[in-house]
C-alpha cells in the first residue's frame, strides 16, 4: 500500500509542474510597454546597484547580441551587472540565483530554463528583499514580468504573410504555405495558433500543406525540404522563430539555386544578425519577420528601463508586454545600425 501511495504521489509530482505551466502569456492581464513608458525611467537609480541577469543560453545568437548590449548599457549607467547563462540547466540556474542572493544583489533578472523549477529560489530571492524580474515568463514569485502575448504575436505573423499572399496570389491561383511551430512549448503553440488565425485574412488565397516542428534551423530546414518533395509548389513559410526563417531560407536557397521568385516568402519573429542579413540578401526568400523594440542595444536599453522602473517602485503593473513592430526590407538597414 505504501508504494502504491507513493508511486501515486511520484505521479503527482510529474504531472504539477507541467499543469502549472500550462498558464499562457495570452491568458493574463497586464500592461502594454511602448517607447515613452521605457524613456520615462530614471536610469540614475541603476549607478551602484547590484544586478544578477541568469538566462538560458548564450549560445543562442539573439541572447548573446541582446546580453553583450545589456552589459554595455548597465555598465555605462553605474550598475555592476553580472551576466551568466545555465546552459537549459534548472539545477544550475537555481544555483545561480542562490549565489545572487548570497551577493546581496539589489535586482535579479532571470530567463528561466524552467519557469516551475525556479518559482522558490525566487521567492527566497524576494524574501530577502531582492526585486525579481522574470523575462517570457508570467512568474507568481517574482516584482515583475516582462513578457510577450505570443498568441499575439503568432497573429502578427501570420498577418503578415498573409498581407504577402494578399499581394501575390488569388483564389484561382492559392498560395501553398508551410507553417513552422513547436507544439512541445505551450508559448510557442500559442505562437503558432496565433500563425493560423492572422493567415485567415488571405482566406480563399491559401492551403496550409505542411504544419512541422522546427525550433532550430537545421530541423526547420529539413521540415521545409521535406515537404517540397510531396509539394514543390510550396512557396510561402510562416514560422514561431528565427530558427525557423534561417532554416526555411537555406532550403529554399537551396531548392531555387538562389534565384528567388517574386510570389516566395518567409515571415517569422526575433531579431538575429543572419535573419537581417538574409533580408537584405535577395538570393533568400526572406521577406519580413515581427520584431520587437528595435536591434540589440534597443531591445537592452528597454530591459534596462525595466530594472531601474523596478528599482524606483514604478512599473505600474507586474506583467508588462512588450512592444513589437514589423521589420521588412524597407526598415531592415535601420535595424540592423542597432545591432551587436
Amino acid at each position: 500500500m505504501k508504494k502504491i501511495l507513493a508511486l501515486i504521489l511520484v505521479c503527482m509530482m510529474a504531472i504539477l509542474p507541467c499543469a502549472l505551466a500550462e498558464e499562457s502569456t495570452s491568458e493574463v492581464e497586464g500592461i502594454k510597454a511602448d517607447a515613452e513608458f521605457y524613456a520615462g525611467a530614471d536610469m540614475s537609480v541603476l549607478s551602484g546597484k547590484k544586478l544578477g541577469i541568469t538566462i538560458q543560453s548564450l549560445q543562442n545568437a539573439y541572447w548573446a547580441g541582446v546580453m553583450t548590449a545589456l552589459q554595455e548599457v548597465l555598465d555605462a549607467a553605474g550598475a555592476e551587472a553580472t551576466i551568466v547563462a545555465c546552459d537549459d540547466s534548472s539545477a544550475t540556474q537555481i544555483g545561480q540565483i542562490e549565489n545572487f542572493i548570497s551577493a546581496q544583489c539589489d535586482l535579479i533578472m532571470v530567463h528561466p530554463s524552467d519557469a516551475v523549477a525556479v518559482e522558490d529560489v525566487c521567492a527566497q530571492a524576494r524574501e530577502a528583499g531582492i526585486k525579481v524580474m522574470c523575462w517570457d515568463d508570467p512568474m507568481e514569485n517574482t516584482d515583475a514580468n516582462w513578457i510577450l502575448n505570443h498568441y499575439d504575436l503568432g497573429v502578427e505573423i501570420g498577418k503578415l504573410a498573409a498581407s504577402f499572399i494578399n499581394e501575390k496570389y488569388t483564389e484561382e491561383n492559392p498560395a501553398e504555405v508551410i507553417v513552422i511551430g513547436y507544439p512541445q512549448t505551450k508559448v510557442l503553440l500559442d505562437r503558432e495558433n496565433g500563425i493560423m488565425e492572422g493567415l485567415k485574412d488571405a482566406e480563399g488565397k491559401y492551403e496550409v500543406v505542411a504544419n512541422q516542428a522546427g525550433i532550430i534551423a537545421s530541423d526547420a530546414q529539413t521540415a521545409v525540404e521535406t515537404t517540397l518533395q510531396a509539394h514543390p509548389n510550396a512557396k510561402v513559410v510562416a514560422g514561431i522563430g528565427a530558427g525557423a526563417m534561417i532554416g526555411a531560407d537555406e532550403a529554399l536557397n537551396i531548392a531555387t539555386g538562389g534565384e528567388i521568385p517574386d510570389d516566395m516568402g518567409v515571415f517569422t519573429t526575433d531579431v538575429t544578425k543572419q535573419q537581417l542579413e538574409q533580408l537584405q540578401d535577395p538570393t533568400y526568400p526572406a521577406k519580413g519577420l515581427i520584431g520587437f523594440e528595435g536591434g540589440d542595444e534597443d531591445t537592452a536599453q528597454a530591459c534596462a528601463a525595466m530594472f531601474a522602473r523596478m528599482l524606483a517602485d514604478d512599473v505600474g503593473a507586474k506583467n508588462v508586454f512588450r512592444q513589437t513592430q514589423p521589420i521588412d526590407n524597407d526598415s531592415v538597414d535601420e535595424i540592423m545600425a542597432h545591432m551587436k
